[in-house]
């Protein structure tokens, strides 16, 4: 008999774990079988929609202008005068600066004289072997004095040649002691005070072109290679929320820089705003590619998974990342959708997969849901209750009692 109550009891206590439920509970896990389904999880949910999408490389460069001329003395010697000061406009020849020139006066005037003089000797020598020339054909004179002759009237030609040479020279360094523009536009850069000393070696002004800009920029290889002349750019000045100009990419570098590895690339600014300006530090957006009529998603709402495994061939450890976002089925399940990754702006990312526009992505609480969860969407309509008359006091299930008129007695309750 105790055996039989003992086979009872484990039967009895079998079926209640099958059921779901400890012993002494209904099936869905809690006495009298409620409460089995786990609580909903409130969610944030937005419409997929096509957006246009594209690949970029950031860089930071400063604005200046795209024709720069470094406007460097020819003469040596102290700064009398300056003409023109930072942010005035030049034109082609203009006066910039003045250089002390009476050392270079002076030695015009020494020119000027050797010359005059190598030229009176050059008249003579060359009388006389005019002279020596016809006496020598008619056989009246000596081959060895026609010949030193006319070795004098060449040296003389030659120093003729030399002393106008040096004129040249002294009346260029004359006029160089004025520092002019060969360009115009705006100066940019002005390097020296009146009373400095002007060297050749030492530029002493900056002009820029007023009319055009650019940025040069250096990137590392992998985005150097991508590269191509044409490509649009996207420009913001670092102290501005938002895209300042539109540039192009116009020219590339052929090599990297042997010392850091990176490669030139010059954007040429084409539309900007009155808040450009040279000298500018300025984030610049090169777009490589871009696709239009996709779904991209913000980065947040991407589920990450990370697994860990060994390759047997190279020993090594290595990881595989695999992506997923949560969209809802109906209004309350969560599907757990996986996705593959395609390209990247910003915050954004393009994804592919079992998806389509209008599709509702969550985008907040998906972290703490797994698939076929059960959720609860913020800002639904909650159930409103049918519209009628409402109590004003007491409960709403009795009846109301009919008001009392004045002078009535209240009605006696019987026994």
């Amino acid at each position: 008999m105790k055996n039989i109550q003992f086979l009872a009891f484990i039967a009895i206590l079998a079926l209640s774990f099958a059921c779901g439920g400890k012993p002494g509970q209904g099936g869905m896990g809690r006495p009298g079988g409620f409460g089995g389904m786990k609580r909903a999880t409130s969610v944030e949910v937005k419409a997929l929609e096509s957006t246009t999408i594209s690949k970029q490389i950031k860089a930071y460069g400063t604005v200046q202008s795209d024709a720069r001329v470094r406007i460097t003395p020819q003469v040596s010697n102290r700064i009398t005068a300056f003409y023109v000061d930072l942010g005035d406009t030049v034109k082609v020849g203009q006066k910039l600066a003045k250089i002390y020139d009476k050392t270079f006066q002076d030695q015009v005037l020494r020119d000027e004289a050797q010359v005059r003089q190598a030229r009176v000797t050059y008249v003579r020598d060359s009388a006389s072997f005019s002279r020596t020339k016809k006496l020598f054909d008619q056989s009246l004179s000596s081959e060895a004095e026609f010949q030193t002759v006319q070795a004098t009237f060449q040296a003389s030609r030659a120093q003729l040649a030399s002393a106008q040479a040096s004129l040249t020279q002294s009346k260029e360094s004359l006029t160089n002691t004025n520092v002019v523009s060969p360009v115009a536009g705006v100066v940019t850069t002005r390097n020296a005070q009146i009373g400095d000393l002007a060297t050749t070696g030492q530029p002493l002004f900056e002009i820029g072109n007023n009319s055009g800009f650019e940025i040069r920029l250096f990137l590392p290889l992998q985005d150097w290679e991508l590269v191509r002349i044409g490509q649009k750019t996207d420009l913001r000045i670092t102290n501005q929320p938002s895209n300042t100009a539109k540039a192009v990419v116009t020219r590339i570098s052929p090599q990297l820089d042997p010392v850091t590895g990176l490669g030139e690339v010059v954007v040429t600014i084409q539309q900007s705003t009155n808040t450009l300006y040279a000298g500018a530090l300025t984030e610049a957006k090169i777009t490589i590619k871009t696709r239009e009529n996709t779904i991209s998603v913000p980065r947040s709402t991407l589920i990450e998974k990370v697994q860990t495994f060994i390759d047997p061939e190279s020993n090594t450890i290595k990881l595989e990342r695999t992506y997923s976002v949560f969209v809802t089925r109906g209004d309350t399940l969560a599907a757990q959708v996986p996705v593959e990754l395609g390209l990247e702006q910003g915050d954004r990312v393009e994804i592919k997969g079992d998806i389509k526009k209008g599709d509702q992505l969550i985008i907040t609480g998906q972290t703490a849901l797994e698939d076929q969860a059960a959720i609860k969407i913020a800002g639904k309509e909650k159930f409103q209750p049918r519209k009628g008359k409402t109590l004003a006091t007491g409960d709403s299930t009795q009846p109301a009692m009919p008001e009392k008129k004045q002078g009535e007695k209240p009605a006696k309750r019987g026994n």
